[in-house]
């Protein structure tokens, strides 16, 4: 079992066993709980009732969030000719094509929290697929990743846009912002977050859908919510 630091133990106790709180509760708590030297991380944790073993319960998407990250995003963009042009002007931070494949391959460089395609270099993308689709970085037409339009994804992505998507143990992490944040900011957000999961929900999935929602900070213990709103 995993041993606890005493910081982590105290921030507990501010934490009501077996409550479900609301949202501006939980929000609250949850920055008062981010009290590190840097600023920590809040994140949206949902065990869903879905079983990933199963492709029509399968959960992918992706959102902007109002208030974004707080994060500044790096992205690689794979594109040639015009379009390698457009994604530099609109802001990529690396824009190549085979280069950064044997980059990523070779060096083991990974650098970027985001990758975008065009259409036309799926092929090429696709050598990567084993190192990019478990670290949830491979491009998909699902998430507006994989699209002609470079210049509008490279603006959401910069602005804010996280994607979601369910795991092997059924569950849904995401990115909500960072403790600094306004909490009518932090509200905002994860309104945003479960409005686009809660559309998400798959039509083949019988039952309860969200078992449960946890926010946390990155060194913080975690704040279960009430799923009643969300009508799980």
């Amino acid at each position: 079992m995993r041993q606890r630091g005493k910081k982590y133990i105290e921030k507990a106790k501010n934490v009501e066993r077996g409550k479900l709180y609301d949202a501006k509760e939980a929000i609250a708590l949850v920055k008062k709980n981010a009290s590190s030297k840097f600023d920590e991380t809040i994140e949206l944790h949902i065990r869903t009732g879905c079983d990933s073993k199963y492709a029509e319960q399968q959960i992918r998407g992706s959102v902007v969030l109002p208030a974004g990250t707080g994060k500044k995003v790096k992205i690689l963009v794979f594109a040639k000719d015009a379009k390698a042009d457009e994604a530099k002007a609109a802001g990529a931070d690396f824009v190549g094509s085979d280069e950064f494949v044997t980059k990523i391959q070779s060096e083991g460089w990974l650098d970027f929290d985001a990758v975008v395609a065009t259409p036309d270099m799926m092929g090429t993308v696709g050598k990567l697929a084993k190192i990019l689709g478990p670290k949830g970085l491979m491009p998909n037409p699902k998430t507006g990743t994989v699209t002609a339009d470079v210049t509008k994804i490279i603006g959401e992505l910069k602005a804010g846009k996280v994607e979601y998507r369910l795991d092997k143990q059924n569950l849904i992490h995401c990115p909500l912002g960072k403790a600094s944040f306004d909490e009518n900011k932090l509200e905002e957000n994860l309104e945003a977050l479960m409005n686009a999961i809660v559309k998400a929900r798959p039509q083949a999935l019988k039952g309860t859908y969200l078992k449960s929602i946890t926010l946390s900070s990155t060194m913080g213990p975690g704040v279960k919510l009430s799923t009643i709103k969300y009508g799980a």
